[in-house]
């Protein structure tokens, strides 16, 4: 069997690939990510006509959001509205919400600790330690910063 070039692959790849809409994907991308965080605002606004005042009212939002999303995946509408708004879904409370729920609900069937307690993090884990990693180096970084600059940021 002989060996393909890179180029050969490349060309190989790009011929059995389909072609991307990008416009639309990106207009689709903007249009529901826009109208999750919409729905973000009129939340806040609702929270705050019962009586929350506004730092209280956003995490209410954060909370609704996180159920809204959890369910609608839990419920297999979340990968059909992700089927078409692409990136838009990607609005980091609710994806992040998405990608602990999928794997969990994917592997229920191998039981409560096996199956869904051990998938939870099988996305959102990687997510989670190097975020945390990355704010604690940026932590370190701006505290030496400060310490060599007398406090000047």
């Amino acid at each position: 069997m002989k060996q393909k070039t890179p180029a050969a692959y490349n060309a190989m790849v790009r011929g059995s690939s389909p072609a991307s809409p990008l416009m639309k994907d990106c207009l689709l991308a903007f249009l529901f990510g826009g109208a999750i965080c919409t729905l973000g605002q009129a939340l806040t606004n609702v929270y705050m006509l019962f009586g929350k005042p506004l730092s209280d009212a956003r995490t209410c939002v954060s909370i609704s959001l996180i159920f809204l999303s959890a369910l609608l995946t839990a419920c297999g509408v979340y990968d059909r509205i992700a089927k078409h708004a692409g990136a838009g879904t990607l609005v980091p409370i609710t994806g992040f919400a998405n990608s602990m729920v999928s794997p969990a609900m994917e592997f229920k069937s191998e039981g409560l600790v096996t199956g869904l307690g051990a998938k939870l993090f099988t996305v959102s884990g990687p997510v989670l330690v190097f975020g945390i990693s990355a704010s604690v180096l940026f932590g370190i970084v701006l505290f030496l910063w400060n310490l060599c600059t007398g406090g000047a940021a």
